[in-house]
């Protein structure tokens, strides 16, 4: 006799003579509770509704059920949880802490859901600057551009007396016919060439661009833009720009020299620099040879290259001796002799550039900042500002409330992991709705803390 199969219902090795069984008719159960503390980190700096504010939308109010902000934060905040795709928004659409995060429990018409699906979510990321008859949302790119810099100044209660802005180009591989792909040469693969700013942990810029360019160009633009809204804030920060050779450029060093920014730059060897540096590398061998251990010497000196510099500038060698071979390297600086030493500039501030490596790995592995499939640049670097604002969110989060636990230098995908992602029953009342999260979660008294922080304690009975 064949027995009867339920194809919703799966079957799991039995335990203690019980069957093990499991189906998805749990109801109104998330997996997302921790989003509440994403909620809460975005009323203490206003990040969607900001945000909110680039898009202008010109759609028919009264066939309108999902407003621009709840559009951008439902984005945001997936992202941040960890889906990528806006397929996934078919069924986060019903995500009971999605809707209460959006402060709409229930839909105002009933063929739609508290929250939109991929179609709308589509359309917003296909918006541009001018309406047309089919997408009537439409974005403020400088808008856009000017909201990032404000949330990095808006998080320091003081100026400080000196910032680092670093900049670096990487690649975003391509796996179709997007408009502007070109085969690089370098990463050895069809990709975009994004150029990214950073001050420490702060996203300040994120600009795609195409792979057959200089990797500095744009820079000149985008610091002039970053370095004039810092300075409307903080006229007398001192300002320093750190990047790899590939920045070493006549027209973004003259520019600093123009407008009192130091810059420390990366200076792609040649024959001239390391016939300059030879003497300091004949030491460096000798030492290490006779201790048969690394050897390291600095050199400075003045440099122009051949036709390409406007100037002579001081350039900082160093001579290093290792694994029996040498291993130059030079970096030309705006900051003088007197003030920070060769040695000091290369060892302490230069090669602190490498954490910057460490930033972009968080927006292109956790937060998919690498996920340019639209056909157009136009959409993909609209992706890449909602990429770039979920980061944004989740290092707010782990400066506001975390600061003082064990993630307070943790990644975003270890703190989505950990804190984000935990499950809970919700039940809703006619007073008030109930997330149950999971009794066994091992985060708990670092969730209860950065309840704590962003001022989410209540004193509701049970």
């Amino acid at each position: 006799m064949q027995t009867e199969c339920n194809p919703e219902l799966f079957a799991f090795p039995a335990v203690e003579g019980r069957q093990v069984v499991a189906s998805f008719d749990g109801g109104t159960i998330t997996s997302d509770a921790g989003a509440l503390l994403l909620g809460a980190t975005d009323r203490v700096i206003g990040l969607t509704r900001r945000f909110a504010a680039c898009f202008r939308d010109d759609r028919n109010p009264d066939y309108t059920e999902h407003a621009v902000e709840t559009l951008v934060m439902q984005r945001i905040v997936g992202i941040a949880l960890g889906y990528e795709d806006l397929n996934d928004h078919d069924q986060l659409r019903h995500d009971p802490v999605l809707a209460t995060l959006a402060g709409k429990l229930t839909a105002n018409r009933s063929d739609c859901a508290p929250l939109a699906g991929k179609s709308t979510l589509n359309r917003l990321e296909l918006s541009r600057p001018e309406p047309d008859r089919y997408k009537r949302i439409s974005v403020d790119i400088a808008a856009i551009e000017t909201l990032a810099v404000d949330l990095f100044l808006d998080a320091h209660r003081r100026a400080p007396k000196q910032i680092i802005l670093d900049l670096d180009a990487t690649d975003d591989p391509l796996h179709g016919e997007q408009e502007g792909r070109f085969f690089h040469g370098y990463y050895d693969c069809y990709c975009y060439l994004p150029l990214y700013i950073f001050c420490g942990r702060h996203l300040l810029a994120a600009k795609l661009r195409r792979a057959d360019i200089d990797a500095s160009a744009g820079a000149v633009e985008a610091v002039a833009r970053i370095v004039a809204q810092i300075r409307q804030r903080w006229p007398r920060v001192r300002i320093l720009l750190r990047a790899d050779s590939g920045f070493a450029r006549d027209e973004l060093m003259a520019w600093c020299e123009a407008n009192r920014v130091d810059y420390l730059f990366g200076l792609a060897r040649n024959e001239r620099l390391e016939a300059e540096l030879a003497p300091a590398m004949a030491r460096a061998e000798r030492g290490g040879q006779r201790t048969g251990r690394k050897a390291r010497r600095f050199a400075e000196f003045r440099y122009a290259t051949l036709d390409s510099w406007s100037r002579q500038r001081r350039v900082i060698g160093k001579a290093e001796w290792t694994k029996g071979k040498a291993n130059p390297c030079f970096v030309v600086t705006s900051i003088g002799k007197p003030e920070a030493g060769g040695r000091w500039l290369y060892e302490k501030v230069y090669c602190a550039r490498g954490e910057m490596e460490n930033r972009i790995k968080e927006c292109q592995l956790d937060l998919f900042a690498d996920r340019t499939s639209a056909a157009t640049m136009q959409a993909n670097q609209l992706r890449l500002w909602f990429t770039s604002l979920a980061y944004i969110l989740v290092c707010a989060l782990r400066r506001i409330a975390l600061a003082d636990t064990e993630f307070a230098q943790a990644t975003c995908g270890t703190i989505r992991l950990a804190l984000l992602k935990v499950g809970a029953l919700v039940t809703q009342s006619v007073r008030r709705v109930k997330i149950a999260m999971a009794s066994a979660c091992p985060a708990q008294a670092v969730f209860a803390r950065a309840c704590a922080a962003l001022g989410c304690v209540a004193g509701l009975a049970a």
